[in-house]
């Protein structure tokens, strides 16, 4: 199996310890310079992978801080779930660690509910916000979400089947073309290497913290009756091919936020920061730059 490239130049690794395992941070920058924290998506993902275009152009003007989730990348072995509200604490770990009082977050996906859900439950931790094409704001059809409800209850159906399917290189090709892209990727190859890198280290299938959001009957993460309560600047990107997350949810989300910009990016698929990393950068740098006139630390 081919290794994935190299990180970008200039990386540092710290360590929190937690009673679960370690958390993994890497960090770029000047350390004086505003601070960002960027949160990856669910699944097979880690800080690299999301982030591994995003993390230079930031590093120019930013203290860059790309959180490995629990059981991702290099935050592994993780003991124990890592739900909702674990998560939530991860975020206010790195922030503590780093000696931070504030900072703009940006996230993807699940990466993008939990930036999200920091700015509401933590306001004045939250300078802005990006979120691509974010979890937590879903609903499903009764029949829809009875299926997903089942599936995150049953390693077979959330891990087992996942990691069987992932497990070939023509595989993971096939299944990141369809479910996350929507075009063409200019590094494709080299994420097909990442995928399998890390699929080869902690297997396939959803997370924690996607399992434990789904309830029987409804979810039990759903961001959207707080969404008001958000009340630093916020820019939500989103594909309009996006197979995983609905246009016009994120749409519509965006709407409830009180200051609050929408990029919707066409013929693009769920993973825009990989499949379009110059457009999505571009999007990031400028608002968390103040290019609208804003102070950048809101």
């Amino acid at each position: 199996m081919t290794d994935g490239p190299p990180p970008p130049e200039g990386l540092r690794s710290t360590y929190l310890v937690c009673p679960e395992g370690r958390l993994h941070v890497h960090s770029a920058g000047n350390p004086a310079a505003p601070p960002v924290l960027l949160l990856s998506g669910a699944g097979v993902d880690n800080a690299l992978l999301s982030w591994r275009h995003l993390i230079p152009v930031l590093a120019d003007t930013h203290h860059v801080l790309a959180l490995d989730w629990p059981k991702q990348g290099r935050s592994r072995p993780w003991r124990g779930k890592a739900d909702h509200e674990r998560m939530l604490r991860c975020v206010v770990d790195v922030l503590d660690h780093f000696g931070l009082r504030s900072a703009a977050l940006v996230g993807l996906s699940q990466g993008g509910a939990l930036a999200l859900a920091t700015a509401i439950r933590h306001p004045g931790r939250v300078d802005r916000l990006v979120a691509l094409a974010p979890a937590g704001i879903l609903s499903f059809p009764p029949v829809v979400h009875q299926a997903l409800w089942l599936t995150a209850r049953v390693s077979l159906l959330n891990r087992t089947l996942p990691g069987a399917m992932l497990r070939t290189r023509p595989r993971v090709a096939a299944f990141t073309r369809k479910a996350l892209f929507a075009g063409p990727v200019p590094d494709f190859e080299d994420v097909v290497d990442e995928i399998l890198e890390e699929v080869r280290e902690a297997g396939a299938g959803s997370s924690d913290w996607q399992n434990a959001s789904i309830g029987p009957l409804r979810m039990r993460v759903d961001l959207r009756p707080r969404l008001g309560e958000i009340a630093c600047p916020t820019l939500l990107i989103q594909g309009d091919r996006d197979v995983g997350v609905p246009p016009a949810t994120t749409r519509a989300a965006a709407a409830l936020i009180p200051d609050c910009r929408l990029e919707l990016l066409k013929g693009v698929g769920h993973w825009s920061n990989r499949q379009c990393p110059d457009r999505v950068n571009a999007l990031i740098a400028g608002f968390l730059g103040g290019m609208d006139g804003d102070d950048p630390l809101g």
